[in-house]
């Protein structure tokens, strides 16, 4: 008679997926997975109860509750979060106006990101002068 063999726990990169998920997005299957791994794991749990208070706060532009996220994941053991904490302090004043405002930079970037692929494409093989119409003309 054979053992019914343990169910393999779920790989890291689809927990991660899950928790970065919206949870009402989540198929009932994957919430219930997530769940018992969160409840076999506190630090997963504190981990997931972090990222979805700063979700939430980015998603509702709540650059005010930033001082308080801080603190509580400062109080949980977790030096991966806390090092994210020091880097969030080192520009919170950009931060806290980046959960604030509905602005975006976004746009900016894609056009940076395009001028810089249109110059690597040509990379020894042309002049600034054919780089500046490709820029302008457009792909």
């Amino acid at each position: 008679m054979s053992r019914p063999q343990p169910r393999p726990a779920p790989k890291p990169r689809r927990i991660v997926r899950w928790i970065m998920t919206n949870s009402q997005h989540l198929a009932t299957a994957d919430a219930a997975e997530l769940k018992e791994v969160r409840t076999a794991c506190p630090h997963l749990d504190a981990v997931t109860r972090h990222v979805h208070d700063f979700a939430e706060m980015l998603h509702n532009l709540r650059g005010d509750q930033l001082p308080d996220w801080m603190e509580h994941v400062l109080a949980d053991d977790l030096p991966a979060l806390h090092s994210l904490v020091r880097g969030l302090r080192r520009g919170f004043d950009a931060v806290t106006a980046g959960l604030s405002t509905p602005w975006s930079s976004g746009q900016v970037e894609g056009h940076v990101t395009r001028v810089k692929l249109l110059k690597r494409m040509a990379y020894g093989r042309a002049n600034l002068d054919l780089l500046r119409q490709r820029v302008l003309l457009g792909p």
